[in-house]
C-alpha cells in the first residue's frame, strides 16, 4: 500500500498533505450538450498513509450506496487520520439523473471495464476512471443493493481466496460474507488485476432508502478504515457476532406465473421443508407453495408481487464449517 507523503495530484489538481478538495471527473456531455461532472471528493491527512476509495452509484437506482457515502461525508468521516480518502458518492451521474441502472447509452457501467479511450459512452466513462482515480487506490469500498425488486441482506461479496480482501471483510462484519467469482469487465475485475484489495457491499434494494442497511454500511466502512490505520480506533464501534460465511450458495425460482406472497423474512435462517412463500394465479385456484430444499439462509428475496415461472426469487446459502470450507468453494 502506498505510504507515501508526497503531494498528490488528482485530476489535474494537486493536494498536499493536510488538505482536501472537490474535484470534478468529466467524462461527456448530455444530448443538449450540457456537461455532466463526477464530484470526487479527496481528503490527505498530515501523515502518510494508504489511499481509500469509497465509491457508490455505479449503478443510478442504487441510492443506499450513494446515501452511505454522502452520511461518511456529512459527517466527518471521510476525513483520515492518516493517509488519503477518496469519496465518489454517485459515480454513474448519468443513471442516477434518471434513477436508471444504466448509462444513456443502455450499457451497464459496471460491465464496461477497463473501458476504452474512443469506445461506447460506458467504455469512455471507465477508461477516465482506471487512468486517473484508479492509479492512486490502494484499498476499495464499493457499494451496491440488489437490482430488479431484489432485496439483498447486508452482506460482503468476495473472491473467497483473497485473503486481505477476506480479512477486510470479517473486520467490516456484515450480516454475511457471500463468495463471489469475479464478473468479466467489472470494475472488481479491473481492481483485481491491479492486485488492489476490494470489498463490494451489498444491502437493500433500489430506489430506497433503508436506514439498517445505511448504517450498517457506515459501520463496517469505518471499522475498515480503523483496521487500515486510516481512522483512530474507537470503543463506539465494537464488532457484534462473526460475520456468517455463506457457501453453497443458490437460487430458488419461480414454479409457475402469478401473484407472489413471502413468507419469510431476509436474513432468516430456515429449516428444510420450511414454506417460504407461495405464488397463486389471480383467479383463485391455483397456488404453489416454495419450500425451502435444505437448511439454510436466506440473504436476498424478491420482493415483486408478481413474477414468472423461473424468476429468482430467494437467494439461500448456508453456514460454512470454518474459514476453510468457505475458502475451498472457490477451488470446486
Amino acid at each position: 500500500m502506498s505510504k507515501t507523503n508526497q503531494p498528490l495530484e488528482i485530476l489535474g489538481t494537486e493536494i498536499l498533505p493536510g488538505k482536501g478538495a472537490q474535484l470534478n471527473l468529466h467524462v461527456a456531455r448530455l444530448h443538449t450538450h450540457t456537461p455532466v461532472q463526477v464530484p470526487v471528493i479527496v481528503q490527505r491527512a498530515k501523515k502518510p498513509g494508504p489511499c481509500v476509495l469509497l465509491m457508490a452509484g455505479s449503478h443510478g437506482d442504487e441510492i443506499n450506496g450513494v446515501e452511505i457515502v454522502r452520511k461518511m461525508i456529512h459527517s466527518g468521516l471521510n476525513k483520515p487520520d492518516t493517509g488519503t480518502i477518496i469519496c465518489i458518492p454517485v459515480f454513474n451521474i448519468f443513471g442516477f439523473l434518471n434513477l436508471t441502472r444504466e448509462l444513456p447509452d443502455g450499457r451497464d457501467l459496471n460491465r464496461s471495464f477497463p473501458g476504452t479511450k474512443n469506445g461506447s459512452l460506458a467504455s469512455q466513462f471507465a477508461y477516465h476512471f482506471m487512468q486517473e482515480i484508479a492509479p492512486h487506490v490502494d484499498v476499495v469500498l464499493d457499494f451496491h443493493t440488489g437490482g430488479a425488486q431484489r432485496n439483498n441482506a447486508p452482506q460482503i461479496r468476495i473472491v473467497p481466496d483473497d485473503t486481505p480482501s477476506f480479512e477486510m471483510a470479517k473486520v467490516f462484519n456484515a450480516p454475511f460474507i457471500v463468495g463471489s467469482k469475479l464478473i468479466p469487465k467489472s470494475i472488481r475485475e479491473a481492481f483485481a488485476k491491479l492486485d488492489v484489495p476490494f470489498l463490494l457491499y451489498e444491502g437493500g434494494t433500489t430506489q430506497r432508502i433503508e436506514q439498517n442497511v445505511v448504517q450498517t454500511g457506515i459501520n463496517g466502512a469505518v471499522r475498515v478504515l480503523e483496521y487500515l490505520g486510516v481512522k483512530t480506533p474507537s470503543e463506539q464501534l465494537q464488532m457484534i457476532e462473526p460475520s456468517k460465511l455463506l457457501i453453497n450458495n443458490r437460487w430458488l425460482r419461480a414454479p409457475q406465473s402469478g401473484m407472489f406472497e413471502l413468507a419469510v423474512a431476509n436474513e432468516a435462517f430456515v429449516q428444510r421443508g420450511d414454506v417460504l412463500g407461495y405464488v397463486r394465479d389471480p383467479f383463485g385456484k391455483r397456488e404453489k407453495p416454495i419450500k425451502a430444499p435444505e437448511s439454510a439462509y436466506i440473504f436476498c428475496v424478491n420482493e415483486s408481487p408478481v413474477v414468472n415461472k423461473g424468476d429468482a426469487i430467494f437467494h439461500i446459502g448456508q453456514e460454512g464449517k470454518g474459514e476453510k470450507s468457505f475458502r475451498n468453494q472457490h477451488q470446486q
